[in-house]
């Protein structure tokens, strides 16, 4: 009997082994199953041309009552004000499968937009203004499939991107220092702003820093074609910080797997680690205690929500992510293997507010202003 029962327990044992691999390699399909769109792509028209002159179309801009660019920790108050203009762009936010972009009235990936321009742009509205568009974003569940579909869909998110944009550097004026950010989603298509619309024109000698959250910058496909390098240090202008922030335990395999089917800028698919620049260095170094970090900002999941958070984590760049061990509650929008893409800024809020200031102080500096 005893063996009889060594034996179920030896079978029960493998099953659950054999189980827990299966599903490991069948989750990606599992996933794509249940985020993908369902329908068939639709090609948008293009926004009328002066869309991106109403103010509906904005998340952000200096003229918004509401603005949530503008959020501050209590008992925190602005102390300065910069000079650069802030274009950013906000993660995908869109969750549905009727769309393969979201629509523009679509109320709660409009919430969840505005969410995370709150947690994420108001690291820079110590600066002269933040703008933050509205976009028809591909939905998250394109990024699960490698289709032509899926490619259609980020193409028309980057026409309005870039729509915006065009209507973002008429608005500021003509020698104003600009800081571009995006996450995720957002990242990727300000990769591709840098390359079309910024290398090679006057714009490039005004760009004080690149903020890229969220997904995967290759230095050696991705980086040449902007014309910028990485930053190395925390005076740099004219330089890209990139990051993908997970906790450990982490797993990045599957959010690394859901980008891979994206050329990079050179159109080749990327086998290089990707660039980490750690947020609480400037860049200067890839691995910080928590002792370095000055704060990071609990939006929670409202926005009426907020906090500063200290003492809060380190982080440490290995194998081309951000790690952080232990990373303090900022709200319940983790995602699987750990990721933190939603608090990519919030967790180093502080540092990050610094670490423009000073690149901003460097530009002006450069161009004998003060």
């Amino acid at each position: 009997m005893a063996r009889i029962l060594a034996g179920f327990a030896l079978l029960f044992a493998g099953l659950v082994v054999v189980t827990a691999v299966m599903l490991r390699w069948a989750w990606p399909m599992l996933e794509t199953w249940r985020m993908a769109p369902r329908v068939a792509f639709e090609a948008l028209p293009a926004l009328p041309a002066d869309a991106y002159a109403q103010s509906a179309m904005w998340l952000a801009r200096p003229d918004l009552a509401g603005d949530p660019a503008r959020a501050m920790p209590p008992g925190l108050a602005s102390g300065r004000r910069g000079r650069a203009y802030v274009f950013f762009l906000h993660p995908s936010t869109y969750l549905g499968r009727d769309h393969w972009n979201a629509p523009l009235d679509h109320r709660d990936s409009q919430m969840r937009a505005r969410l995370a321009v709150r947690s994420m742009a108001s690291v820079f509205n110590d600066e002269a203004a933040v703008y933050a568009p509205r976009y028809r974003q591909a939905a998250l569940g394109t990024f699960l499939v490698d289709t032509g579909a899926s490619q259609s869909a980020l193409a028309l998110a980057e026409r309005d991107a870039r729509a915006a944009f065009a209507t973002f550097v008429r608005s500021i004026p003509p020698d104003a220092p600009i800081v571009m950010a995006g996450d995720s989603q957002g990242a990727l298509i300000t990769l591709h702003l840098l390359r079309d619309v910024v290398r090679g024109t006057p714009l490039a000698a005004r760009i004080v820093a690149v903020y890229l959250a969220g997904w995967p910058v290759s230095p050696r496909h991705d980086l040449p074609l902007t014309a910028m390098r990485a930053c190395n240090r925390a005076d740099q202008t004219g330089c890209v910080m990139a990051w993908m922030t997970f906790a450990e335990p982490a797993d990045p395999q599957p959010t690394l797997a859901s980008t891979a089917h994206y050329p990079a800028l050179d159109g080749s698919f990327a086998d290089d680690p990707p660039l980490c620049s750690n947020p609480l260095t400037g860049g200067a170094a890839p691995a910080a205690p928590a002792s370095m970090n000055r704060g990071s900002f609990a939006t929670g999941d409202e926005l009426s929500d907020g906090a500063l958070v200290r003492p809060s984590v380190g982080a440490r760049c290995e194998r081309g992510v951000l790690l952080v061990t232990n990373p303090p509650h900022l709200g319940d929008l983790v995602m699987p293997g750990n990721n933190y893409g939603m608090y990519d800024f919030a967790l180093f809020w502080r540092n990050l507010r610094s670490d423009v200031a000073l690149r901003e102080a460097a530009w002006l500096r450069a161009r004998g202003a003060s």
